[in-house]
Parts: structure tokens; sequence; C-alpha cells
């Protein structure tokens, strides 16, 4: 597949004394009912670092700083394929609670949590003795 044809999507994983920032996916969309980091599509004239910043703001009330680039990631999925840009990021204000449907999780207990295919790799590294 050429990847022009993937949709560019940026993913902000918000890490904070040792947890992430994840939300439930709403009935009606794709993979509903999964959990996943902010994000969302990366606009015209946008990087995907900007991507993941206004996606996280929009979706969690939350102003973050990106720290770097995690993976990116490009996943086959029934609904299209994407192209996932992940960002580690800290937040702004820590003190500042997210907007539901996200909260923050401890990153030894993500496992307990139904993350969709095209998450794994970043899972695997925050779960890694050096993430």
């Amino acid at each position: 597949m050429d990847p022009r044809d993937a949709t560019p999507v940026a993913v902000a994983v918000v890490e904070h004394a040792g947890a992430v920032l994840i939300g439930r996916r709403p009935e009606g969309a794709p993979l509903a009912g999964y959990w996943e980091f902010p994000g969302g599509k990366v606009r015209d004239r946008e990087s995907a670092d900007e991507a993941a910043q206004r996606e996280c703001l929009e979706e969690t009330g939350m102003k973050i700083h990106i720290e770097r680039t995690c993976a990116v990631v490009e996943h086959d999925y029934a609904h299209g394929t994407v192209r996932l840009h992940f960002f580690l990021a800290r937040p702004r204000d820590p003190d500042q609670p997210p907007r539901a449907p996200f909260r923050w999780v401890p990153i030894a207990q993500l496992d307990e949590y139904r993350f969709p295919a095209a998450n794994a790799a970043v899972l695997r590294e925050l779960n890694s003795p050096s993430g």
C-alpha cells in the first residue's frame, strides 16, 4: 500500500508520575469500547506534533509539552489504514484533572485495558524497564 493512502493520526502518550492519560472510545465509533490515548487526524498544513497537542487539548482540556516521538506505526483496520504518530508528552499543569472519559491510569495497570492493535509497540515500550 502507498503510505500516502494511510490517514495520518497523531497520538499523545501523556505521562505523569508513573501514570498515563487514557480514555474509552464511545459507542458508535470505530473500535468502540477500546481504550486509547488522546489523539486524532492530522489536518492539512499541521505537523503531527501540533496535531497531538491540539487533539489532547480538544479531548481532555489539557495542554501538553511534547518530549519526543515514541513510534510511527502503520496499521490496517477494517475501517481504513492509519499511520499513527505516537508522541511522549507531559502535562503543562499536572494538577489539572482531565475531561471525561479520559483519566490517569498507572502504567503498571495498562495490561488490564483493551487497546487497539496498533498501540502494541507503544504499550511494550511503556512497560519496559527503560520506558
